[in-house]
């Protein structure tokens, strides 16, 4: 029994003057991401982080909704006056008040688009590395700059788009326009044009990380100029023709103004 434990013994214990037996390599163990301020995030700090942010937005969102729901008959009668003296109707009793809701809460998005785009960027920011903030921080202001000019186009078409649709009626065919189609015809158009207008946006950014180029942008016309046409039939409601017209006409202004941002940026 002595001879075995000493045998187990010298098994553990390093003879004088032999090496050290190399231990096996050690895999790195990943660690969380890190905040702007060196803080290490974990998966439940980044969801209460995430529920602080929708917080902070659903309540901006529910103030300028308030805001706008005290101003939402003046809103309706601005809206309405491409129509002239036709009458908006509704067929539901309770179908006037939800058209001030939706109005009320349209608006509300609007006021509150600068706290929701602060926010996202608040939210998204600690992922992107030093350089990514820095080329991305100046387009997040003019995001918001350009969906009001693409609203603001929409808003001076419409008259036209309206007058053109509004035309084809007759002794025999007379227009009976519900309130809930034409504000949702009217949503539809500044939301189209709105989003359009990030077009040039999303490919200068794209050009930063190196996956678009101003001689692929300008290699692609042919088909950029189909796919434009193409969305601006389909996006467009009411199936005029000023709408899809200026639509495409804009998107291939700033397509083009795109490569030449893109081209000046050195890509």
């Amino acid at each position: 029994m002595a001879d075995a434990e000493a045998f187990e013994t010298g098994l553990t214990t390093r003879l004088p003057g032999t090496p050290e037996p190399s231990q096996p390599p050690q895999t790195p163990v990943p660690s969380a991401p890190a905040t702007q301020d060196g803080k290490v995030m974990t998966l439940v700090d980044h969801l209460s982080e995430l529920r602080r942010r929708v917080f902070i937005s659903i309540a901006a969102v529910f103030v300028g909704s308030g805001i706008g729901f005290l101003f939402s008959g003046q809103l309706l009668h601005i809206l309405k006056s491409p129509l002239g003296n036709i009458p908006l109707n509704f067929l539901s009793p309770g179908e006037g008040f939800f058209i001030y809701i939706k109005l009320s809460v349209v608006v509300g998005i609007v006021l509150a688009m600068p706290v929701l785009l602060y926010e996202l960027w608040q939210f998204i920011s600690p992922g992107l590395t030093k350089e990514e903030r820095r080329m991305a921080r100046p387009w997040v202001p003019v995001a918001l700059v350009f969906f009001l000019i693409g609203v603001a186009v929409a808003w001076v078409i419409l008259p036209y788009a309206m007058g053109f649709l509004l035309s084809f009626q007759s002794e025999d065919l007379k227009a009976l326009i519900t309130a809930d189609n034409y504000f949702s015809f009217v949503g539809t158009i500044f939301l189209a044009f709105g989003l359009t207008m990030e077009f040039p946006i999303i490919l200068v950014l794209l050009s930063k990380v190196g996956i678009i180029t101003s001689k692929r942008l300008r290699s692609s016309r042919r088909l950029v100029i189909l796919g434009i046409t193409i969305f601006a039939t389909v996006v467009t409601p009411g199936g005029d023709l000023v709408s899809p017209t200026v639509l495409g006409i804009v998107m291939y202004i700033l397509y083009e103004l795109s490569i030449i941002l893109v081209k000046w940026g050195g890509h």
